[in-house]
């Protein structure tokens, strides 16, 4: 008895220790190594996951799929998982469905999807997951052609769309960003060129803010639906970096809602945590080696 007594004591103690090993890579907010546990614990006292990427992120989109898992381990008898992706336009959830269903093979679901061009090496893995194990798929993202629409008119212009139209939106007109976001945004685009074209800073801004609302309206719109969920969605790491974007939009929509965000960011050094660019982008930090190319994380 006294031996088992040792032995259960011995495996907590293991167990413990393990909780509190350093993931490698992962810090807090405030630049702390934090471990695995750390991070699937938090999890438990959120209704949205918040994983913001760079989008050619290979490594990001492998620990993506491992978080999957891990809350489907850990909350899969418990709660009903979801995974939202800004990958997939709002327009497309019936394709989705339809897919996620087994109603049409998948050949038909890429034809009419119009998944990104990385989809099968990045997205699909995560997509195959939630379906494998029966979660629910949100497309959650503004359709491109309506976000054009207002880079080249302005936002005003959306009011001339159809109502069936609209439904693919959030309620117009949707909210402003916010100031601290607007100079952060305006700052990092001013002046960037499409072709020999100079785009307006400002629109350029409100087709981001549409993308962030419609994104947060879709996660709002489905806790109401279903409040108990864990919802996981996966987006461009500038969309949710100091819970500004769409973590602020979600605020307008459904105040109170319980967020958790995660930026995996490329890194030169993965292992280090530098004060200077990587404070407060997330609840937590998850460096991962840098490409040899760049990134794009809109």
């Amino acid at each position: 008895m006294r031996y088992a007594i040792l032995l259960i004591g011995s495996l907590f103690v293991a167990l413990i220790a393990r909780a509190q090993v350093p993931e490698p890579g992962l810090f807090t907010a405030d630049g702390q190594p934090a471990s695995w546990e750390q991070l699937l614990q938090a999890t438990g006292a959120v209704e949205v996951v918040f994983l913001g990427e760079q989008h050619d992120d290979t490594v990001a989109h492998q620990r993506q799929l491992r978080v999957l898992a891990a809350l489907q381990e850990r909350y899969g008898h418990q709660r009903p998982l979801v995974l939202s992706l800004e990958m997939f336009e709002r327009d497309v959830q019936l394709v989705l469905d339809e897919y996620r269903l087994g109603l049409i093979t998948e050949a038909q679901f890429l034809e009419a999807a119009r998944p990104w061009s990385n989809y099968a090496r990045d997205y699909r893995p995560l997509v195959e997951f939630a379906r494998a194990n029966g979660w629910k798929i949100l497309a959650a993202n503004a359709p491109r052609r309506y976000v054009n629409r207002v880079r080249r008119l302005g936002r005003e212009a959306l009011q001339a769309l159809s109502p069936q139209a609209r439904t693919y939106l959030p309620p117009l007109p949707y909210p402003e960003p916010s100031e601290l976001y607007r100079r952060r945004f305006l700052a990092l685009m001013r002046g960037i060129q499409h072709g020999d074209m100079q785009v307006d800073p400002e629109r350029l801004l409100q087709a981001q803010a549409l993308w962030d609302a419609t994104m947060a309206y879709t996660l709002a719109e489905h806790l109401m639906r279903q409040p108990e969920a864990l919802v996981v969605h996966v987006t461009g790491a500038f969309h949710v970096e100091g819970r500004m974007g769409t973590p602020e939009m979600l605020r307008r929509y459904r105040p109170g809602t319980r967020m958790l965000v995660v930026v995996l960011r490329p890194a030169a050094d993965p292992l280090r945590f530098d004060p200077a660019q990587h404070m407060g982008l997330g609840d937590f930090v998850w460096l991962t080696p840098a490409p040899p190319t760049g990134t794009d994380g809109r």
